[in-house]
Order: C-alpha cells, then sequence, then structure tokens
C-alpha cells in the first residue's frame, strides 16, 4: 500500500531572545508571573527587522533536505502553512521554492489560522497517498506573527512568537508506517474573535486603519475556556478509534502549544499522562502554524520519538479551526 511516510525534520527560530521581564519594563506591570504559571511562557523568538516569514522557511527547510540526504529537486511539492504570509498574492510557497532551488515542485500556501500545519500534512499525505507522481512533498509551518503585533496590547504582545517547521513526506510502500487517518473541523462562529481583519478586501489598507492599528492582531473576544480541551479530547477519541486503537496507546501527542493547562487538561480528559504532550513554548512562546511542527522536530532531535510510535497531530486556530492527523512514525 503506498502511504506517505515521515521522512525528515527541520526546524528555524529567529535569533532574537525576548523574555518575560522585557514586558514587565515594556508594560510596566509584573505579567513574567502570569506567563509562566498560565501559559507555561518563559521566553520566545522575534525576527529581526529585515527577516520575513520566507527568511524564516528556507533555513529550517534546508535543515530537513539535509537531514533527509535529499537534493532540492527531488521535492515533488512544496506546501507552506502560514496566517503571516510573505504578501497578499502571490502565496509564501511560491518565493521559497525559487530560493531553495526546488525547481520540480509544485507549490502552494494553506491558511487554517494556526491549524494550518496539520491541514496541510492532511493535504501532502493524501497527494502521496492518490498520485504516484509525487514522492517527496515538504510541509512548512511558518509563523511571523511579530510583524502584526500592537506593543501596547498585552493581551497578545506577550504571548505571539517567530519560527518555522518542517516535515518532508516520502511515498513508500508499506503498510506499517505512515498517514493513518486525519480529521478537519470548523466553528466558524468564532470566525470574529481573534484575528487580523484589515489588509484583505473587507478592510484594505488605509491612513485611518494604520493609525488606528486595526491592521494588527487583535483578541477581539474571549474564547470559551474548555473549547481547546473539550475539542482536542474529542477529536484524539474519534481518530483513535477510527485507526483501532485508544487514546492510551498513542505513543505522542503534539498539540497547538499556546496554554499548558489546555494541553494538560486534555491529557487529563484522555486519561493520558501529561508527558505524552511534548511541549516547548517555555522556550519559543506561541508560534502558530510552526509551533507543532517545532515540536515534532525538538522531540524527535532529542530521542523523544522513535520509529515504530504512533503520533496524534492536533492543531487549533482562528476561525475557529481544527485538524487532527495520526501517523505510524
Amino acid at each position: 500500500m503506498r502511504n506517505a511516510i515521515i521522512h525528515s525534520t527541520g526546524a528555524y527560530v529567529p535569533e532574537r531572545i525576548v523574555p518575560n521581564s522585557y514586558f514587565n519594563e515594556l508594560l510596566g506591570e509584573n505579567v513574567s508571573d502570569w506567563l509562566v504559571e498560565n501559559v507555561h511562557i518563559h521566553e520566545r523568538r522575534w525576527a529581526a527587522e529585515n527577516q520575513s516569514t520566507a527568511d524564516l522557511c528556507i533555513p529550517a527547510a534546508k535543515q530537513a533536505l539535509e537531514r533527509g540526504g535529499l537534493k532540492p529537486e527531488d521535492i515533488d511539492l512544496l506546501i507552506i502553512s502560514t496566517d503571516t504570509p510573505e504578501f497578499v498574492s502571490p502565496s509564501t510557497a511560491s518565493k521559497v521554492q525559487y530560493e531553495l532551488g526546488l525547481v520540480n515542485a509544485g507549490t502552494f500556501d494553506v491558511n487554517t489560522a494556526c491549524a494550518g500545519f496539520v491541514t496541510a500534512l492532511d493535504i501532502g499525505s493524501k497527494y502521496i497517498k492518490s498520485d504516484e507522481q509525487y514522492k517527496y512533498v515538504m510541509v512548512i509551518g511558518a509563523y511571523a506573527m511579530s510583524k502584526y503585533l500592537n506593543m501596547q496590547d498585552k493581551k497578545t504582545v506577550t504571548l505571539f512568537a517567530d519560527g518555522a517547521g518542517v516535515l518532508i513526506l516520502k511515498a513508500e510502500e508499506t503498510e506499517n508506517q505512515g498517514f493513518l487517518a486525519s480529521e478537519l473541523l470548523t466553528q466558524g462562529q468564532y470566525y470574529g474573535y481573534m484575528g487580523i481583519y484589515a489588509g484583505g478586501t473587507f478592510q484594505p489598507i488605509t491612513r485611518e486603519v494604520v493609525e488606528n492599528k486595526d491592521h494588527l492582531l487583535k483578541f477581539v473576544q474571549k474564547f470559551p475556556k474548555e473549547l481547546n480541551p473539550e475539542m482536542w479530547s474529542k477529536m484524539a477519541t474519534d481518530l483513535t478509534l477510527r485507526i483501532g486503537e485508544n487514546p492510551q496507546s498513542v505513543d505522542h501527542y503534539f498539540m497547538t502549544q499556546i496554554n499548558i493547562n489546555s494541553i494538560w487538561e486534555t491529557m487529563d480528559r484522555l486519561k493520558v499522562p501529561h508527558e505524552k504532550a511534548h511541549t516547548i513554548m517555555q522556550y519559543y512562546g506561541y508560534t502558530g502554524s510552526a509551533c507543532i511542527p517545532l515540536a515534532f522536530d525538538d522531540a524527535v532531535t532529542k530521542g523523544k520519538v522513535k520509529r515504530g510510535e504512533l503520533l496524534v497531530f492536533i492543531g487549533s486556530g482562528g476561525g475557529l479551526a481544527f485538524a487532527s492527523a495520526a501517523f505510524r512514525y
């Protein structure tokens, strides 16, 4: 059976480290204690002034190619998941394809906010399973949200950060490894709760928009606290049932890295030890589309993930969009 296996990984975060103490000074109050206790963020990485989303993608992709023993021309398809694109148009993927020399790769971007990477992983896997011309598919989750932060808004400026993570999928004839199942869900009633609402056709950029900072990231309304744990635990239960497993038999969970308590509550609902959910937000903050591949790459490079183990990826993001996928690594 032709399937998509996880061949190699790569990651990149900017050099600039921004500790919590920076925001204590910026905002004139102690926000560090809350960040550590409630979301488990101690520091994050922000892109340099001259770094764009594509600049984050390229070194991460090069690392994945090198680790996988691949040449740029081996890649048949490049999918980039981001909601901080290089341009409104054309796609970020087209620029990255050129800069990397992926001369044989088709390209496109995916935007389901922070659920985007798992969505792109799902798409890439199905390209491989359904079409023999695709042997290697590069999937990148990239985030440069520091470019869209209101530096006076403590609800957003303290959380969001930048980075890129890469998985290269490979086509193989196997029944014991690779993509197993996935699920995409959306609760569109929350579309207006959080986002970057100016810059598109709904609200084009004007001087007034810039003066009011409407082109920056906004938390408009608070999401129900229980929403992510409810959705994540349901998706994990449904997904494992479909593949003849159960939540307890999963070896590793990789979930959206915005709130440690939401991750732990999900693990408790699933009756799974907390250590099965690898986290990196303590070092990298919240990196949106990049957080799941960054967490996975970190676990792989530290030897925590072994071939043959069962993996579940679960992402959620503005919209609200949710995506899950199961793989046998």
